[in-house]
């Protein structure tokens, strides 16, 4: 679509679809219907799900999130994380960073844990009393098109098949992703030949083990363990062979085995929660098709090891709506905002949250003694210089990438964009279509 068109979608009242009602899906809805503008919002479950997965949210999402309204909300129920740990599992505490010294850069420096469920439940909550919101769960979007004046979807609900159209789409329906597929987009890259499992415990792991800060990485060559506090529970992430079963791996004897390896408690842990799934480190080839942008888990997914996965999901939907507000309000060209969408959100994916926790992983399970020393030699040099702390917990935290491209800000403003769109092209051309083949297999 060119400026010439923007007349067919200036003071429109028909809505943006957001696909996935996930907490990136539930927050690009949000953000949209803060500006008055109409959504439709389509979620194959009939109900919110209650997902345990992610639950850290940083800074700079915090900071994003201050523009709907919802922060204080989640203050109110999260647990606020200043400390992080980086521990080996021989050698105990290697390196301690402190998120204040972020303290004269962002009102949030810190992390706070805050299970997803729960900032779906705010949102769900306030979108379902929004007038401008049409909530359609239990329903699933089976096809996706870009049309002459905007785009349609087909969505199965349980009175029967619906076209839906609007101006724009947001597929944030997961790795999985119908939109994805539905626009024959690749999604390259590789998965983890472990599994990752979360066991998650009421008892209180820093009786057990005085030092333990609220977020802790700990390498092991053998077994690497992320052990962190949520408001509710304490969850521990390692990882599962890919020669064992994951029945046996999640069997209540051997979830017990689990957490008696991390500390022995001899009454027995309580454990109230555990998942078990792949782990992928994929980026979409693309993220924009025509006025379909995908988002979140559909776009790219990662290691959990930075807590950054849903954080840029957040990220993402936050500069695409920016950029179909201004479109819709007739303040831009369409494409080229929709462009630099594609090349700024990709270029993050692949630049700070594949890379950053693709080598966190390799950080913790490292094999190589030498490489595992010299590893712990750099943190522990890192958090002792104040002025390379601060760096690496910018990094972390998303505030570089945040600082450095904005979100959503317009194309023309954007100093790194060509550079990014290059880069995006060089890094397609790295992955085969063999790759792309298995991912949509």
């Amino acid at each position: 679509m060119t400026r010439s068109e923007t007349s067919n979608l200036r003071g429109t009242d028909r809505p943006v679809i957001v696909v996935g009602a996930g907490p990136v899906g539930m927050t690009a809805a949000a953000r949209l219907a803060a500006a008055g503008t109409p959504v439709v919002l389509v979620e194959a479950n009939a109900v919110p799900l209650t997902d345990w997965r992610a639950s850290t949210f940083h800074a700079a999402t915090l900071e994003l999130l201050d523009g709907i309204d919802i922060t204080s909300r989640m203050h109110a129920e999260g647990l606020v994380v200043p400390l992080y740990h980086f521990r080996d599992r021989r050698d105990g505490l290697i390196a301690e960073f402190d998120f204040r010294l972020l303290a004269d850069e962002t009102p949030y420096p810190y992390r706070l844990q805050l299970n997803q469920q729960h900032l779906v439940r705010f949102l769900y909550e306030r979108l379902r009393e929004d007038d401008n919101v049409e909530l359609l769960f239990g329903s699933r979007v089976v096809d996706t098109a870009t049309t002459a004046d905007g785009v349609a979807a087909v969505v199965e609900t349980p009175d029967g098949t619906r076209t839906v159209t609007g101006t724009h789409l947001i597929g944030a329906d997961g790795p999985r992703s119908t939109v994805r597929r539905t626009q024959g987009i690749g999604f390259p890259g590789f998965t983890y030949p472990e599994r990752f499992l979360i066991v998650s415990t009421t008892v209180e792991l820093r009786d057990l083990i005085p030092d333990l800060a609220h977020v802790n990485y700990i390498a092991d060559p053998v077994q690497w363990l992320f052990v962190l506090r949520t408001p509710e529970s304490w969850r521990v992430v390692l990882p599962v062979s890919p020669d064992e079963p994951i029945e046996k791996a999640t069997a209540p004897d051997r979830l017990q085995e689990t957490l008696q390896g991390v500390a022995p408690y001899p009454d027995g842990y309580p454990i109230v929660d555990h998942q078990a799934y792949n782990v992928h480190q994929r980026v979409a080839s693309t993220f924009r098709s025509g006025n379909i942008v995908i988002a979140g888990d559909a776009a790219h997914i990662n290691s959990p090891i930075g807590g950054v996965g849903l954080n840029s999901g957040i990220h993402d939907v936050m500069d695409a709506t920016e950029r179909i507000l201004r479109i819709r309000a007739g303040d831009a060209d369409p494409d080229a905002e929709l462009d630099a969408y594609d090349a700024v959100r990709r270029r993050i994916a692949i630049e700070y949250v594949q890379a950053d926790t693709q080598r966190n992983t390799e950080r913790l399970k490292e094999t190589d003694e030498s490489a595992r020393r010299a590893t712990h030699e750099e943190m522990r040099a890192t958090a002792a210089d104040p002025e390379r702390a601060r760096a690496y917990m910018r990094r972390v935290s998303l505030l570089e990438s945040v600082r450095r491209f904005g979100v959503g800000r317009p194309p023309e403003a954007i100093e790194d964009l060509d550079l990014a769109r290059r880069q995006n092209e060089e890094w397609n051309q790295t992955h085969t279509e063999s790759q792309n083949e298995e991912a949509r297999t």
